[in-house]
């Protein structure tokens, strides 16, 4: 290759990465911009006391007696491993007389049945359900077999429970949620609290990926939602909602008659946004006893990437692709602005590909260069302040992100949430590519598939305390 096709390669080269580079950068800046007003908005709740979290004594609440019937609906699926401990620690944590606690089971699941009767003993405060279908179905077709189980009930006593609270078969609760949650309701048609991964051992980046996620979450992005008036997503676990604002949703055109959307991946998401919607008032929920513990429901989540991945993908699904069909844009700005933020995530995921792209591009770069003795061509000055802008941006992000994560999991595992962000981005990009996959494919007649996440740990059986938060 002659002098002048070495010249050719290097600014075709330098040609790709400036527009890439232009284009990466305008959209991470856009994303920093986003998250700063995030961060600004938590921060002025912090400095006018408006987000000074209570500390309670949590003792009194264990034998506090219920206003009314509370039904935790836990729907399975070859759960045989964790419903027991998930049963076991909800009857012993609750033990309001006034607890019912409805486990929905499928036919073609003896194990999970099995388990559930073993774990139920004698407690008359347990209903197992089996499904008439064969399993699986959806989470979402499961939760619904579970309110008609609960209306057959109510019809034969004569009275309406007080509240519905969803929980999943791998959640470890706490002693002092129920009794909030039914005070809470007072005021209140949906009330959601803290989730918390679970802490594993150093070795899982991947389980303890979520650690990092979800402190900055629901202590942050959840807390200031609920201040300027936006929906409040359900997370599916540690929710809970009124008797009646769950019959108002069951009762929309487009339900017939069940309140959870067996079309939507994310059945829980679109709950919460479907109060908003309906005038009802929502309420998040972050407390601490007095020592320093996070009122929280606590579970383990996947400690493998295949796994992580296909659990995002289905988030992303639900929640970026089939939540902007199902609900569309509708309110305030700041409920459009929550909405954009709950459905950039594919987009991100395409910014965040050509970030790493750029770096494997730019290393390649240099190495012609210096191979071909050609100097490289400067970028220009706006490139040079938007890199330096961008990287400012990630500086602070880190900063943010051990901040809220040490303040739930200790120091160490803030410095470990800084060196696992790039780990994040990674699940995030394969998790965006595929839920943009399934949805094209979604759009040409296939129905999307149920992926269900696989468990075989909990918390109560991995921990052996609460922990602190």
């Amino acid at each position: 290759m002659g002098v002048l096709g070495e010249i050719a390669i290097i600014e075709w080269l330098v040609l790709v990465q400036h527009e890439l580079l232009l284009f990466a950068g305008v959209f991470f800046l856009i994303g920093a911009v986003d998250e700063f007003a995030v961060d600004i908005a938590w921060l002025w709740l912090r400095l006018t006391g408006r987000n000074t979290q209570q500390r309670l004594d949590t003792s009194t609440l264990a034998n506090v007696k219920l206003r009314g019937v509370a039904a935790v609906f836990i729907p399975t699926w070859q759960e045989s491993q964790v419903i027991g401990a998930t049963i076991q620690h909800c009857l012993a944590a609750w033990p309001q007389e006034r607890l019912r606690l409805y486990v929905g089971c499928y036919a073609n699941d003896r194990a999970t049945i099995e388990a559930v009767l073993a774990a139920a003993g004698s407690d008359p405060r347990v209903r197992l359900v089996v499904h008439q279908t064969h399993g699986p179905t959806t989470k979402a077709d499961c939760l619904n077999r579970l309110y008609q189980a609960l209306r057959e009930d109510e019809r034969r006593a004569n009275k309406y429970a007080r509240l519905v609270l969803m929980h999943d078969a791998e959640d470890m609760v706490d002693p002092a949620a129920l009794p909030l949650i039914d005070q809470a309701m007072d005021k209140a048609d949906y009330v959601q609290l803290p989730v918390m991964p679970a802490p594993r051992d150093s070795k899982h980046w991947v389980a303890n990926h979520y650690c990092d996620e979800f402190a900055e979450a629901h202590a942050k992005a959840m807390v200031v939602r609920d201040s300027i008036g936006a929906a409040l997503p359900a997370a599916g676990v540690g929710c809970a909602f009124s008797r009646a604002m769950m019959a108002r949703i069951a009762s929309m055109p487009d339900k017939g008659n069940q309140p959870f959307s067996v079309e939507s991946l994310t059945e829980d998401y679109e709950l919460g946004l479907r109060v908003r919607e309906l005038g009802g008032r929502s309420r998040f929920l972050r407390m601490r006893d007095l020592d320093g513990n996070l009122i929280a429901t606590r579970a383990c989540f996947p400690t493998q990437l295949s796994t992580a991945v296909r659990q995002k993908t289905r988030w992303l699904h639900g929640i970026a692709f089939q939540s902007w069909d199902r609900l569309g844009w509708n309110g305030s700005l700041a409920e459009r602005w929550m909405r954009m933020r709950d459905r950039r995530g594919p987009f991100t995921a395409l910014v965040l590909f050509v970030g790493y792209l750029l770096l494997i591009l730019a290393a390649f770069t240099a190495l012609v260069s210096w191979v071909s003795g050609h100097a490289m061509i400067p970028l220009t000055p706006f490139l040079q302040a938007l890199l330096l802008v961008n990287f400012a941006s990630f500086v602070w992000r880190a900063i943010v992100r051990f901040c809220f994560t040490s303040r739930d999991y200790g120091k160490t595992q803030g410095l470990l949430a800084v060196l696992r962000i790039p780990l994040s981005n990674i699940i995030a990009i394969m998790a965006g590519r595929r839920a943009l996959t399934a949805y094209v494919r979604s759009l040409a007649g296939e129905t999307p598939s149920w992926d269900k996440t696989e468990h075989d740990v909990h918390p109560a059986l991995s921990m052996t305390s609460r922990g602190t938060a």
